[in-house]
């Protein structure tokens, strides 16, 4: 294909993608279906007749993605909301992935004829769920979940993708070099780990500060600068040792709770970067799979579906949650939910490259129980959070003014004045440490002027504010304005 015709096929297939993404709450289908779906039709056996079949572009493309989406992710991760859950979501995403791979590898290896270690590899590289393909089915079926449940799966949607990761990766060393040494093995889990965490919280912290002194004159420098993060965090970290995953995950969330220049510019910046790497990852996996090839693993897909929903994810579930205050109910909830999404088919592309025993078998089983997983999982989650009861009470005093408050109190419009005492003045509203987070301010009024200031504004004595925040935080804002 020529240059133009090639930046012709991407456009179409990314305004395909975005049209997709708004049937998909129509049709109660989850968008990353019709994403792969799109992928297969514009593919050499779809209408498209793309021929596409590297491997190892799809791979670095699926890694790229997804540390794009993990830093989204993190992001938008609320600490103050999961922290709560932190060790349940922590057991989640380590012991029930462990669990959920030794129970689907040995199926595996039982009902589908794959050796142990080859069962064992499919079993990791099916082990990690997607909650933010929950999340979005969740938010087009306008229901809202509990708090406990929410915080779990939001905290283990992105701890669990490492640990899948490292399993994929060990068991396929140890298929392909057998006498590789398990104590080795244990010890680059901790130092992956330990380096990783590490790392974005580092470069996290390091990042916010960078931000905040930098002072650029060029607004739009910004997002090139938190792009730069996360290549940095994912490589560097990587280079050293850690697991560059966990790293941008951490380095998400460390940045998302902290206040820096141009925040809530650069979530929706990267908020629109998550999308269009997943959609990009998505077609991308899609166009790399050839569905004549689907047909002959249906049958082997479809026990191991049934195996991974029905016995691996609940019994992963129960053992990693055993000692929660979360109840049965709720236990239950989070064993459905265990929605698999791209990562799966992402790491179904590491024994491909590696040329590993049974690798295009592993790869197009991995797809098809991802399809499987979603269609069934994934049009359900409504009905069944439902059912289980495990929705959060509505809010009785919503209103337009108090939206983002949910959850948080009554709200509360306020002026207060920037005066001779106050520890505000002089200093730029990023640099105010004390400034409680559900406060947004709305307008400042300086002289005869107003606008609506940013992270970089500096306020001045005589400055006035309206001030948007919950009626337990006024006394704190007017405190560290009016002094």
């Amino acid at each position: 294909m020529q240059l133009e015709e090639i930046l012709a096929a991407i456009a179409i297939l990314l305004i395909l993608s975005i049209f997709a993404s708004k049937a998909s709450g129509r049709l109660g289908v989850p968008a990353l279906v019709l994403f792969l779906v799109l992928g297969m039709l514009a593919g050499s056996e779809g209408v498209g007749g793309i021929y596409f079949d590297n491997v190892g572009v799809a791979e670095r493309l699926g890694v790229i993605a997804l540390a794009f989406l993990l830093f989204a992710g993190g992001l938008e991760t609320d600490w103050k909301f999961v922290r709560g859950s932190v060790r349940q979501a922590i057991s989640l995403s380590t012991i029930g992935v462990l669990v959920t791979t030794a129970i689907v590898g040995w199926f595996a290896h039982i009902l589908a004829g794959f050796t142990l270690m080859e069962g064992m590899l499919l079993g990791a590289i099916v082990s990690s769920t997607d909650a933010a393909a929950v999340f979005s089915i969740l938010r087009a079926s306008d229901v809202r979940l509990r708090h406990e449940v929410s915080a779990v799966l939001e905290v283990e949607s992105g701890s669990n993708d490492p640990m899948a990761v490292f399993l994929t990766t060990a068991f396929l060393q140890v298929l392909m070099q057998p006498k590789t040494s398990v104590p080795l093995l244990v010890i680059d889990f901790v130092q992956q780990m330990t380096f990783g965490a590490a790392a974005g919280v580092l470069i996290g912290i390091g990042a916010v500060r960078l931000l905040n002194r930098l002072r650029l004159d060029v607004q739009g420098l910004y997002p090139v600068m938190t792009i730069s993060v996360v290549l940095l965090t994912y490589g560097a970290t990587a280079m050293i040792g850690g697991n560059g995953f966990l790293a941008v995950y951490v380095a998400g969330i460390v940045m998302g709770n902290r206040n820096f220049i141009q925040r809530r510019t650069l979530m929706r910046f990267h908020d629109g970067i998550a999308w269009l790497m997943q959609i990009a990852m998505f077609v991308t996996l899609g166009l790399l799979v050839f569905p004549s090839q689907l047909l002959p693993v249906a049958g082997v897909s479809l026990m191991i579906a049934a195996v991974l929903t029905f016995i691996g994810r609940p019994v992963a579930v129960f053992i990693a949650l055993a000692a929660s205050r979360l109840n049965f109910r709720e236990k239950l909830f989070i064993s459905w939910v265990g929605l698999r999404g791209a990562v799966p088919i992402i790491l179904a592309t590491f024994p491909l490259l590696a040329a590993a025993p049974k690798a295009p078998a592993i790869f197009n089983i991995v797809f098809f129980t991802v399809l499987a997983s979603v269609m069934l999982q994934g049009t359900t989650i409504p009905i069944v959070a439902r059912w289980l009861k495990v929705e959060a009470p509505v809010a009785t005093d919503w209103s337009p003014s108090a939206a983002h408050l949910v959850g948080r109190g009554e709200s509360a419009v306020v002026t207060v004045e920037v005066t001779e005492k106050s520890r505000a003045a002089g200093h730029r509203i990023v640099e105010l440490a004390e400034w409680p987070r559900e406060a947004l301010i709305l307008v400042l009024y300086r002289g005869n002027d107003f606008f609506v200031p940013n992270g970089g504004t500096e306020l001045r004595r005589d400055d006035r504010l309206i001030v948007l925040t919950s009626k337990e935080t006024v006394d704190a804002v007017r405190g560290l304005v009016e002094g």
